[in-house]
């Protein structure tokens, strides 16, 4: 199998449409509807899904479960700058800005939380 890439995530979140709105706004992801009324925002080239927790798209994850998920996107902002823009929108930094090893090497993360309590790790290379 030669594997090419991560075409997409589903996050389970109590309202997609508030996670929408945060994913959208801070971070000026597109929001896309597919599939009827499904929602999601575009990360790059990948996709992140939102389902309710409640109302499950079948299949679903064995213990689909808001604030399980623990993310890393790659910004090209200078880590001052993405600071800067977090707290413009009252978006707390949990931690950093540290050095981490991410999948093409040397990285420097802040940590934040999305409303769900997800774990978004904000890096650049």
């Amino acid at each position: 199998m030669n594997v090419r890439e991560i075409d997409h995530i589903v996050l389970t979140v109590t309202n997609v449409e508030k996670s929408l709105r945060f994913y959208h706004e801070v971070f000026d992801m597109p929001i896309l509807t597919f599939d009827g009324d499904r929602k999601a925002v575009l990360c790059g080239k990948q996709k992140i899904n939102f389902q309710l927790v409640d109302h499950p798209h079948e299949p679903v994850a064995n213990k689909p479960t808001p604030g399980s998920a623990d993310l890393c996107i790659v910004v090209k902002d200078k880590l001052p700058e993405v600071i800067n823009h977090l707290k413009s929108y009252y978006v707390n930094i949990i931690e950093g800005p540290v050095q981490k090893t991410g999948a093409h090497g040397k990285l420097t993360s802040v940590y934040v939380r999305d409303p769900d309590n997800n774990l978004i790790e904000i890096s650049n290379y």
